[in-house]
């Protein structure tokens, strides 16, 4: 049942043989059939992968469409090379519904290089299959041990200082834990390009749909991040890509007239940051038309007449549910469906998404993501006799502030003074109901965060230090808690509710605004 398969993958190895051969250049006709065989090869791979788990068997496809191209191509290729007149590949190829009658026999003269045994035992030793179910049980145990050595390193820290064996032995748990604690998570990290290259066929078939050249330029590769969030990046990614060939990226034509080149740049890289991952999405087309998403916005009742807004808070509508500007419904955009899906996802992930854009220049979007989902680096802080984690990466600094730092502006409420510019004040305590230790914010700590690119400060009593934890689910009752991202528990047995300070901010002022 496999002989159209070899029959197919030889067929086009003849043909690229000959490209390569003959020194001829690639073309978009060339990139359809190789395209095109693919994905009758993986059509066929996957059928076959149902089968081995069971179930229902389908018929295998047709590859009577797919040789005729490849034939085609072969025959195109030859009068290339000839130096005869070659017409155009695309009136070369047949048309829909062409048969072939027969296959070719398979064999090309190329026989198989016999191999050591040893060295093929030796190499598929390697490597030992395990499931990601066992992976992801491995992780979460290792978390658990990180949970209880620092528990262990609490209880023990009064006796440790006395007794210096005990040190070292406390010292030497810590290192081997750190160490193992690494490896099994390194054993669950992918490089993000397999995500990127999945975009490059994307990129090529919307661009085409549109009329519109578009190439896909990629940086950081070979970055790695949690396989769980690389598989859930797929779907946020996808309508990015799809928002910037459909809205960004203008045609020729108009690159042209912008005195621009007419192929546009969708860039797609990957970059370590300080605890998180960084990947951002650009494009080289129009830009956000603030006006033009003022005017949406209003006509859809999300802005009210007069409101006025910020830039960044103009380009933050587009992540508004139902929200979009296309004139024309397509199967690239104006369907209202995109932008707010890969907010809402990116949020599952833990994460945040920023957009800056100047207009006529392009838009850059920002996906800031954990490393891992597992565990966190936290910062723990107090606030009356609650104990909080809010993930380190969310916190640019942290201060006591002085007297003349204060102000309150009639409208916004206290305000903190951060080198140079008013920030607002949100108190912890007043947010969860607690008794706290001090109400004077000189007294107690500030930290300064963000939500959606607007920095604000967050007033807690203190810090009590940083923990790496194991985050756990609240529950689904407790899930729509607006605020909270998790639990852990913390060294002292303790269980700490970590924060989602963006989802906090966008609560607090919703509630001020409301009073």
């Amino acid at each position: 049942e496999l002989d159209p398969v070899r029959t197919v993958a030889h067929e086009l190895e003849t043909a690229l043989a000959t490209v390569r051969d003959r020194g001829l250049s690639a073309s978009l006709e060339l990139t359809d059939v190789i395209l095109k065989a693919s994905d009758y090869i993986k059509a066929i791979v996957q059928e076959i992968d149902q089968r081995l788990k069971g179930n229902p068997a389908k018929p295998f496809p047709s590859p009577d469409g797919v040789l005729a191209e490849v034939y085609r191509l072969q025959q195109a290729l030859q009068e290339a090379g000839t130096g005869e007149p070659t017409q155009n590949l695309a009136s070369a190829l047949p048309q829909p519904g062409a048969q072939v009658t027969s296959f070719p026999a398979s064999g090309s003269g190329h026989e198989a290089v016999p191999t050591s045994l040893a060295a093929d035992v030796s190499a598929e030793t390697q490597f030992v299959k395990i499931s990601t179910a066992k992976l992801d049980y491995l992780v979460d145990m290792v978390g658990e041990l990180v949970v209880a050595q620092s528990r262990l390193e609490d209880v023990l820290e009064a006796r440790a200082n006395q007794n210096p064996q005990l040190l070292r032995c406390m010292s030497e748990l810590a290192r081997i834990t750190g160490e193992v604690q690494r490896t099994a998570m390194s054993m669950r990290m992918v490089p993000v390009g397999i995500l990127f290259r999945r975009m490059a066929r994307l990129v090529r078939d919307l661009a085409r749909k549109e009329g519109k050249k578009v190439e896909l330029v990629t940086a950081g590769d070979d970055t790695e991040l949690d396989r769980n969030i690389v598989e859930a990046l797929a779907d946020p990614l996808l309508h990015m890509v799809r928002n910037a060939i459909g809205h960004g990226i203008e045609t020729p034509e108009e690159r042209r007239a912008a005195g621009k080149p007419e192929i546009g740049q969708i860039r797609l890289a990957a970059s370590h940051q300080a605890g998180f991952i960084q990947i951002e999405l650009s494009d080289d087309g129009r830009g956000l038309q603030k006006q033009k998403i003022l005017a949406r916005a209003r006509a859809l009742g999300l802005v009210g007449p007069e409101a006025e807004l910020s830039e960044a808070e103009i380009h933050n509508l587009i992540f508004q549910p139902g929200f979009s500007t296309a004139t024309e419904v397509s199967d690239v955009s104006g369907r209202g469906v995109g932008m707010d899906v890969v907010k809402r996802n990116v949020a599952k992930l833990r994460g945040r998404v920023e957009v800056y854009s100047t207009e006529g220049q392009g838009t850059t979007f920002v996906l800031k993501l954990p490393l891992t989902l597992a565990i966190i680096e936290g910062l723990i802080v107090c606030v009356g006799q609650e104990r909080y984690v809010i993930p380190i990466y969310a916190v640019r600094e942290m201060f006591r502030p002085t007297p003349d730092m204060l102000s309150s502006l009639h409208g916004k409420g206290e305000m903190v003074l951060v080198r140079g510019r008013l920030l607002p004040l949100v108190r912890l305590h007043a947010i969860f109901g607690v008794q706290p230790r001090t109400t004077d914010p000189t007294q107690a700590l500030v930290l300064v965060t963000e939500s959606l690119g607007q920095p604000f400060c967050l007033m807690v009593d203190e810090l009590m230090g940083k923990q790496e934890v194991v985050i756990k689910s609240l529950g689904q009752a407790l899930s729509q808690l607006p605020g909270f991202s998790g639990g852990a528990i913390l060294g002292d047995g303790r269980v700490g509710l970590i924060l989602d300070v963006e989802n906090l901010f966008r609560t607090t002022t919703r509630h001020a605004a409301a009073a």
